[in-house]
């Protein structure tokens, strides 16, 4: 006896693809870059920064700290004052040693600036480093 078989969807073997190993593989590799980035801290305001026939890059882990034309120290988009100064860099001094980038704008008076190193300096830092724009 020849049996046919008729075509029926019922017959048809279900072949289904698992996307469970990766989805884990690419939330793996999520975590993986999330933690491995080093998040770059910005001071949060525009400078007229001056200009220097010299520079070096900046190192990403320093801690930036602008000094505004109108005689604002900003940290983090916060106004600290030269008074905040010492307290901010010991806190962040705590786990490691880094160093002290000073953005400040062309306009700032000297004295002004001068306060700012000292008081980083006053607070343990060994590199302060004054930022400039290259021509």
């Amino acid at each position: 006896m020849n049996r046919r078989r008729l075509y029926s969807p019922a017959n048809e073997s279900q072949t289904d693809i698992n996307l469970s190993p990766l989805i884990d593989v690419v939330f793996i590799l999520l975590i993986f870059f999330v933690v491995t980035t080093v998040f770059v801290e910005e001071t949060g305001v525009e400078l007229s920064k001056p200009k220097a026939l010299f520079a070096s890059p900046l190192d990403k882990g320093s801690i930036q700290i602008a000094i505004t034309s109108s005689g604002e120290v900003i940290f983090g988009a916060r106004n600290i004052g030269t008074s905040g100064v010492r307290p901010l860099i010991r806190r962040l001094l705590r786990t490691e040693q880094r160093p002290v980038i000073i953005q400040a704008d062309r306009s700032v008076p000297a004295h002004l600036l001068v306060k700012v190193i000292d008081e980083a300096q006053a607070a343990g830092v060994t590199s302060v480093s004054v930022s400039t724009e290259t021509p």
